[in-house]
């Protein structure tokens, strides 16, 4: 557990001065320095034995799509269906045996769209008007309910959550993991000003923590398919940033829709 904290103040130490003070570009910067790092934990764990072709396809394509994502928002399709054309082909050309290759070139495409295009959101996000409160809010009710859910479930959780995907999770653990969220995305309110009312505030915060849970549950899913615990072990006592940033994946655009819900609302 002490391990565990220690990696998580150290990673908050990195990049919260980017988020506070280094707008829009920076946290483009952080995006990209995450993003490549869990491409490469993607490839390690979906392509093994043929990483580095996975990584040739994976690398080009992924960053190929967050540029458009900070520069072009409107290119990002183009970008994520040149790197799924990219992943169909490579693999094809460059793999004899045609199962291996239609195989790898299912999962090439999946991560494409997986890390890159569901990262993207967190850059949209700080550009609106109360962004820096906004992503604030999607980093607290993310790893607030991770803490919360983590805690909770070790030492109140008795009922598995579900068993054949991830067996250490508990429904008391979901519990705990929505109540911190729901107090994080109320300290986020009062202190950062999110352009947002109470009554809207609240069911927000639990939608975005179930959204995490599903977002953890799936990489749990594609882990065990694969036969990996963790993705990575760059962060100790919390495996790889892929491993960290999963529910990130799913709470990110669910709350860009929302701000999208709310632009659309106000004309």
């Amino acid at each position: 557990m002490t391990q565990r904290l220690i990696a998580g103040l150290a990673g908050l130490a990195v990049i919260l001065p980017g988020i506070i003070w280094g707008g829009v570009y920076a946290i483009a910067g952080l995006v990209a320095f995450f993003l490549l790092i869990c491409l490469e934990e993607y490839a390690g764990m979906a392509a093994p034995e043929h990483k580095r072709l996975a990584l040739a396809v994976l690398i080009p394509a992924g960053m190929a799509v967050h540029l458009a994502a900070v520069w072009w928002p409107m290119a990002v399709p183009v970008a994520v269906a040149v790197g799924i054309m990219a992943a169909l082909v490579v693999p094809m050309i460059a793999i004899p045996d045609v199962e291996v290759a239609a195989k790898l070139a299912m999962r090439l495409g999946f991560g494409i769209v997986y890390a890159p295009m569901m990262m993207a959101p967190m850059i949209w996000l700080r550009r609106e008007p109360d962004g820096l409160a906004l992503v604030f809010l999607v980093l607290a009710v993310t790893w607030l309910g991770d803490t919360g859910a983590y805690f909770a479930g070790r030492f109140a959780g008795k009922t598995p959550l579900f068993l054949r995907v991830s067996p250490k999770k508990t429904r008391e653990g979901v519990v705990g993991g929505v109540l911190l969220s729901v107090a994080g995305a109320c300290i986020v309110k009062q202190v950062g000003g999110v352009q947002m009312g109470w009554v809207a505030l609240i069911p927000l915060a639990v939608v975005l923590d179930l959204a995490g849970v599903l977002g953890d549950l799936a990489e749990s899913l594609l882990k065990r398919a694969w036969g990996v615990k963790d993705s990575g072990w760059i962060m100790p006592g919390h495996g790889g940033i892929l491993d960290r940033v999963d529910a990130l994946l799913f709470t990110a655009p669910l709350l860009w829709g929302v701000v999208l819900l709310r632009a659309s609302g106000s004309r």
